[in-house]
């Protein structure tokens, strides 16, 4: 029986047309040949006047974000989606997301570290929208990864070097193994490549490595842990949550309240 994965993005992705692409192609390369991923970005007008690295680096905007991330996790279990998997690394909402659905909820932030910890593996990450790096050293904390994360800092160039690094990538990716260099020099035995579309030009590039220390394909990462999570809730050895944080709400319950905030995603 095939597997079908809603990936969220953080960005617009009808306007990012190189990054689309790429990620639509690395999704084929990584993911098994029965599953399914079908791309969803935010709504489009959501950065009318800022794109995403000036909104999530602050966490009142991260926060009003997050509900197209919690109604597109609804809509994914309504739709009949089997995992829904919020491909960016500040994973906005993840949590909270994964109390309101039954479907396996995958965040990429989280399973690039826990790629990156295999093996008993110390770890550092590298971001191109500096304030991020606090939001992530968090967030790792929350995953109980903390004790193997060796630093998380700014890569030294932005998002929109990125984007037009997809047409000429050598001299970021140049730029991108001396920054690895200074995690390595701390102790790094792994590097986490930030956010999804440096991710995503390093691995169709090649790049799986530096000085003999993984590059950890975090798009890959997140694929094989929805996979993985839809096995299991197949096999019923998937655990359910319980307690505060961890305990699905009821469905009915959940619709009229987004009813009443005026939130319910048709």
């Amino acid at each position: 029986m095939g597997i079908r994965i809603w990936h969220q993005s953080f960005t617009v992705l009808s306007d990012l047309v190189a990054y689309d692409e790429a990620l639509r192609a690395h999704f084929r390369r990584v993911a098994r040949p029965d599953t399914t991923i079908d791309m969803h970005g935010m709504r489009p007008g959501t950065y009318r006047t800022n794109y995403p690295g000036d909104d999530i680096k602050h966490a009142g905007f991260q926060f009003l974000h997050a509900i197209q991330f919690m109604q597109g996790a609804v809509l994914a279990e309504r739709q009949g989606y089997d995992a829904y998997a919020l491909s960016t690394l500040p994973e906005p909402g993840l949590h909270d997301i994964r109390t309101l659905v039954s479907i396996p909820v995958v965040g990429y932030g989280e399973s690039a570290a826990r790629a990156a910890v295999a093996d008993g593996r110390k770890f550092g990450a590298l971001v191109f929208i500096p304030e991020l790096a606090e939001l992530y050293r968090e967030n790792v904390g929350r995953h109980g990864l903390r004790c193997r994360l060796v630093g998380a800092g700014d890569v030294g160039f932005r998002f929109t070097d990125v984007l037009a690094a997809f047409d000429q990538p050598s001299p970021l990716i140049d730029r991108f193994r001396t920054a690895a260099r200074q995690l390595i020099s701390k102790g790094a035995e792994a590097i986490v490549p930030g956010e999804a579309p440096l991710n995503v030009l390093l691995a169709m590039n090649g790049v799986t490595e530096v000085d003999g220390i993984a590059v950890i394909d975090s798009l890959g990462a997140w694929v094989r842990a929805a996979e993985q999570a839809v096995d299991a809730r197949r096999n019923a050895t998937a655990t359910t949550g319980s307690g505060y944080f961890g305990a699905t709400v009821d469905p009915q319950r959940r619709d009229e309240i987004l009813d009443f905030y005026g939130l319910n995603p048709q």
